[in-house]
Parts: structure tokens; sequence; C-alpha cells
């Protein structure tokens, strides 16, 4: 069998608010494969987001482990973190946090030239991701100048542009209307399982969540498979 992408052992993650402890994660766990995609449906407040910096090595667990492509990180100091989540973790938010000055195509090429790619070997990769999106012919325009569905495309393309191990995108379709969400889900989803791509997808939408490999729930900190 192939190595996990990404392994959630036994995370714990609380926070205090006053006297009270809030505990948001309690033991949550979670294997993924390459290839496999995973939605994770809770209501707002259960702990999505928490649990997605967690894994993204955003945040640190109070306990528990995160290994990524088989690297346990708990013992990494910071810029180990740093240049692993760079290498081989890729992100997607609802709203798509483009740099507005600059083109769609020089958007996806800047995370790339930061981790040492060539400015000539940048460009040629994310002109193919975006080509690959549908945006071949949007590349020099800038965020301001595009739909919202082509701008959460090309943030896309930026999150796998250093063929990342694992995609997490946080309610990536939550800021568009039903149509637009449908494409760039399909597309999210192709570019997974053509890139071998392990992704975690916090959605509201059940209907987007059915077409993922499986399905999952956070209940009492804890991560409980659905189906």
């Amino acid at each position: 069998m192939a190595r996990a992408a990404l392994q959630l052992i036994d995370l714990c993650r609380h926070y205090r608010e006053g006297d009270a402890r809030l505990d948001i994660l309690a033991g949550a766990s979670l294997t993924l494969y390459p290839g496999e995609t995973v939605a994770l449906i809770a209501p707002s407040g259960a702990g999505k987001s928490t649990l997605l910096h967690v894994a993204g090595l955003l945040e640190r667990p109070d306990a528990g482990e995160v290994l990524i492509d088989g690297q346990p990180t708990s013992r990494m100091n910071d810029d180990l973190r740093t240049r692993l989540r760079r290498n081989s973790i890729g992100f997607v938010y609802q709203f798509h946090h483009l740099l507005p000055e600059f083109s769609a195509l020089e958007n996806v090429v800047l995370p790339q030239t930061i981790a040492g790619y060539s400015r000539k070997e940048a460009a040629a990769r994310a002109h193919e991701l975006l080509s690959y999106l549908g945006l071949g012919a949007r590349c020099s325009h800038r965020p301001g100048e595009l739909s919202g569905g082509e701008q959460q495309r090309v943030a896309i393309a930026r999150a796998v542009a250093n063929a990342p191990a694992v995609l997490l995108a946080d309610e990536p379709t939550g800021n568009l209307d039903p149509r637009t969400a449908d494409h760039v889900f399909a597309t999210l989803l192709a570019l997974a399982h053509g890139s071998g791509l392990a992704a975690v997808v916090a959605t509201h939408n059940l209907e987007l969540a059915a077409q993922l490999n499986r399905r999952v729930t956070l209940r009492d900190g804890q991560l409980i498979e659905l189906d």
C-alpha cells in the first residue's frame, strides 16, 4: 500500500476563554492516501478551521502528531515546519487572497520562485496549470479583471503550484453561486485525482461533499466517518 500523504494521530487542541477551557480537538485522527479526497462536514464552531490549521502546520497541537508524507512534525522547529508547509501543503480558502497588483500567471509563479524554482520553470508550470483549469487565455489578467470563479481557480492553481502532497481547502466554494461552485469543485477534484494529490475539503455543501471519496465530521473533538 502507498504511504499515507497525511496522518493525523490523536490530535488535541484547546483554547482558554477566561477561566474556561475550550477543547476543540480531543483525539482527532485521520489517514489520507495520495489521490484520496475527504469532505469535512461540521457546523460552524465545531473546529473545522482549527483542524485544517493544525493539519497544515499553521498551529501546533497540544498533543498528538501530524505526519506529512510520512514525516512526523511535532518535534520540528519553526523553520523546518515552514519549509515543509511551503513544499508539501497547498491551501485554498473561501476568499481567494490573490495579490491584486499581479496577473493570474504571476500569482501562480510567486510561490514557486519562493521555493527556489527559476522564473522560466515557474512560468511554464503556472501556464500549464492555468490552462488545465481553463484559464489559459486569462493568464495576463489581474484578479480584479476575473470573475469570482476564475479567481478561485487561480487560487487553486497557486495552491498546487509546488506539487504538494496535501491540499487543504476551507469552504473553497462558499463565496460562489451554485453553478460556479460546481465548476470550481469539479476542477479541484479533477486536479486531485489526476495528480495524486490528497485533499481535505471543509464544506457545508452536502451535494458537493457527496462527490468526494469519503466524508467525515467533527463530533466532541473527534473525527467520525460518515456513511
